[in-house]
């Protein structure tokens, strides 16, 4: 290793570990003794971007392809960047540039700018303008798995259930213990897993190497073994699932209560509202029913769903990036603060939103966290508490695997503790804000949809429209576990398979 890879080595350590002043002192020692390293200009592009400095980064990363127009990673930093800072067309156009470059037939292009391309697009929750990019991927590389399941979860989120089932079947023919792909075919939820699958699994769990893969095996094995009614397996299956995913990405129930009781006392904001528009909230539990909340939503002419959105959690990063110290500082806004926090979230949205509706939904469930903050830099903004029975909403949870980045309990005991944090904090925002947030309970609305629906509506004080009685006719992508449950139409078949498990839910609680 030359003195100069050693040094960008060291560089990226610090990058990783967010030392950003040591790594940009790296980068510019190695930039100096060799200043047509397109890595460098590539790594000094990624310290940018993580101190925030979008426009350093843009610069760096055009010098890396500059000095190697087939650089991958370089055009991979900059088509993220491109995107973040709602540019995915000119990201789009620099990979066919670099397509171009490769004086490849244009119905070949290489590999790399096609799942860049996918990537994109679907970053911009696009899946049907990423879909050409991935079927071509499938047929350029038609024996690697992961374009198949790429290919899959597109075919997924736009409702295309059965050649989503046959991408996952075709990775799993190239590569029967692939976990990602084994955990996609289980998280369609709506098909029914086979004996012979059960088996694979097993082996495959058997010789799985990392404890991602252990984690995500062990989910699917969960399903499989419930879908062959061995459910006390099944429900061993999955709780060492969890507890390997919670040693993975630690959840500290006790400090998430404090927060929450820090949040709790934050003094209600003095009313600023303007105007009927603002983004409409969608929070509570994970496995509440919130996904079919928006899919009805959806529906409504002046309402456009945007899904689960990670930028509310972003700007609360960007007013105090502690958690435990967010509260306090919350307190301390001034209005100025406030509406430049709030103008803040509502430009970063921007890249999500297709149509000029006036109204449109953030539905990330974990935002019950932050409805002060929402109270205080959203004036119009309206907060939706979907609430689901503990039991079903809490094995559901179980059961369910989430991003493996963010903390979230791993037992049930903790799961309904959860719950109930959840439940306090946001009984006290209604209490606090009766005007803004509105309770919908799951139960209610299927047994009595066109009340609850209508009662939703005159909160967001939207004029009733029948459509929304029918959310399963909708088109629009969906990118969360339950895409394939909202497709059908509302009611109570399909959604008890919870009580399987009661009894382990009750043992767990002390009931």
């Amino acid at each position: 290793m030359t003195a100069s890879s050693t040094t960008l080595a060291q560089a990226a350590e610090a990058l990783e570990a967010h030392r950003l002043e040591e790594a940009h002192g790296l980068v510019r020692a190695a930039l100096a003794a060799h200043p047509h390293d397109a890595e460098a200009w590539r790594l000094l592009g990624c310290v940018a971007r993580a101190g925030g400095k979008a426009e350093e980064a843009e610069q760096a990363f055009r010098r890396a392809i500059q000095l190697a127009p087939r650089h991958a990673l370089a055009h991979a930093d900059l088509c993220g960047l491109l995107s973040d800072l709602d540019r995915a067309g000119e990201a789009i156009a620099l990979l066919d540039r670099a397509a171009a470059s490769h004086n490849q037939p244009a119905q070949n292009p290489p590999v790399w700018t096609l799942s860049l391309k996918a990537a994109t697009w679907m970053a911009e929750r696009r899946p049907h303008d990423a879909l050409p990019a991935l079927e071509a991927l499938v047929r350029q590389a038609p024996h690697a798995p992961v374009p198949w399941i790429n290919l899959a979860e597109a075919l997924q989120a736009l409702g295309h259930l059965d050649r989503a089932v046959g991408a996952y079947r075709h990775a799993l023919a190239i590569d029967p213990y692939c976990a990602p792909a084994w955990l996609g075919l289980a998280n369609l939820r709506v098909i029914r897993l086979e004996p012979a699958d059960v088996a694979v699994i097993k082996t495959a769990l058997g010789r799985a190497t990392s404890d991602l893969a252990r984690v995500q095996l062990g989910y699917a094995l969960g399903k499989a073994l419930g879908d062959q009614a061995a459910y006390e397996e099944s429900f061993r299956h999955f709780e060492r699932a969890n507890a390997l995913r919670g040693a993975l990405t630690p959840h500290d129930p006790q400090a998430l209560d404090h927060f929450a009781q820090a949040m709790e006392r934050i003094a209600p904001a003095p009313s600023r509202e303007s105007g009927r528009d603002g983004p409409i909230f969608i929070v509570g539990m994970p496995r509440s029913g919130s996904t079919l909340v928006e899919q009805i939503l959806a529906c409504h002419p002046q309402v456009e769903a945007l899904g689960e959105l990670f930028e509310l959690q972003a700007t609360a990063k960007r007013i105090e990036s502690a958690p435990e110290a967010l509260p306090a500082a919350i307190s301390r806004l001034t209005a100025e603060e406030s509406a430049r926090f709030g103008d803040h979230y509502l430009r970063s949205i921007q890249r999500y939103r297709r149509t000029g509706r006036p109204f449109f939904t953030d539905k990330m469930p974990a935002n019950w966290q932050l409805v002060p903050l929402i109270r205080q830099i959203l004036p119009n903004a309206r907060i939706v508490d979907v609430r689901r029975d503990p039991a079903p909403c809490c094995l559901s949870a179980f059961m369910t695997y989430f991003n493996r980045r963010t903390p979230f309990p791993a037992n049930l005991p903790d799961l309904t503790r959860y719950y109930d944090t959840c439940r306090g904090l946001m009984d006290a925002m209604r209490r606090a804000h009766p005007a803004h947030v509105h309770l919908l309970r799951y139960e209610a609305l299927i047994a009595q949809p066109k009340g609850e629906v209508r009662r939703l509506l005159d909160f967001l004080r939207l004029d009733f429209d029948p459509a929304c009685l029918r959310p399963h006719d909708s088109a629009r992508p969906i990118f969360t576990p339950s895409a394939q449950q909202v497709r059908k139409p509302m009611g109570n078949k399909g959604f008890e398979g919870w009580r399987n498990y009661e009894r382990w839910f009750r043992h767990a609680n002390g009931a």
